[in-house]
């Protein structure tokens, strides 16, 4: 027989929004202050940081509706 896992809705949800909003501070920080440190930065540096401000936003949104809301209700 198959055991399952029960998973930890409470934990994944507050990780996924803590690491969303990680990604959104670091990718701020980055385009302030990259740009003091080393200079100015070039294309691919700023595609990168703002895809991080972007994709934290996005984590930070859904992990908690996603893990904290839709999942415990289809299990």
């Amino acid at each position: 027989m198959a055991q399952y896992r029960s998973m930890d809705h409470a934990a994944l949800a507050k990780r996924g929004f803590l690491l969303g909003v990680s990604l959104f501070v670091l990718g701020v920080l980055g385009e302030l202050v990259a740009p003091a440190v080393v200079g100015p930065l070039p294309g691919w540096g700023h595609m990168v940081l703002t895809d991080m401000e972007g994709i934290g936003i996005l984590l930070g949104l859904f992990s908690p509706l996603v893990f904290g809301i839709v999942l415990p209700l289809i299990e």
